[in-house]
């Protein structure tokens, strides 16, 4: 059984994909991205914080999970169910 789901399809040029647990938690910068570390984490929905934050607050991309006193996460799921309906949007 597959504990991960592919968010692009591999190619033959070497590259690799992004996956994503099929279930748990993300941090906003395994959505939105860094380009700071080493290797760069490439963003899922690439916004910058401050648009990903208006978004939420405005209901556009699911709300976050407090998962300790200064941790916030998403679901991983409502992460997947946000790509796949700005799939079916473009």
């Amino acid at each position: 059984m597959n504990k991960f789901h592919d968010l692009q399809s591999p190619d033959n040029s070497g590259t690799t994909t992004n996956t994503l647990p099929v279930t748990g938690f993300l941090r906003l910068t395994q959505i939105v991205g860094n380009p700071k570390t080493k290797p760069p984490t490439p963003a899922i929905i690439p916004v910058c914080k401050s648009s990903w934050w208006d978004g939420v607050n405005k209901g556009i991309y699911p709300q976050p999970v407090k998962i300790g006193a200064r941790t916030t996460a998403w679901k991983v799921e409502d992460i997947m169910r946000l790509v796949s309906k700005l799939g079916e949007q473009s």
